[in-house]
């Protein structure tokens, strides 16, 4: 328990930024799969930029910012398009 006596319950708490290393083939080419990730619920604005490019895979810095961003759900929807975080960077918690 904190001195202050009050703990937020961890549903009280939403991720409003998260940066992420991502690994993902090129297809789908980056502006579709950008626009796919837009379509989470609770997801207001995505940055991403290529960091790296080989023959099939591309390594990605994606920034999202939103009002509730779901880091399971996000994992899963970019499974659907071939897309693994390899690791979380950052994260703003509110």
């Amino acid at each position: 328990m904190c001195s202050g006596g009050y703990v937020k319950k961890l549903e009280q708490t939403h991720i409003k930024h998260i940066v992420l290393d991502v690994l993902k083939q090129h297809q789908p080419p980056l502006p579709e799969f950008t626009k796919f990730l837009g379509e989470m619920d609770g997801v207001d604005r995505i940055d991403v930029s290529v960091v790296e490019m080989d023959e099939k895979t591309e390594s990605l810095k994606i920034i999202i910012d939103g009002s509730n961003i779901d880091y399971e759900d996000l994992k899963s929807h970019m499974a659907i398009q071939g897309a693994v975080i390899h690791s979380v960077d950052q994260v703003i918690v509110e």
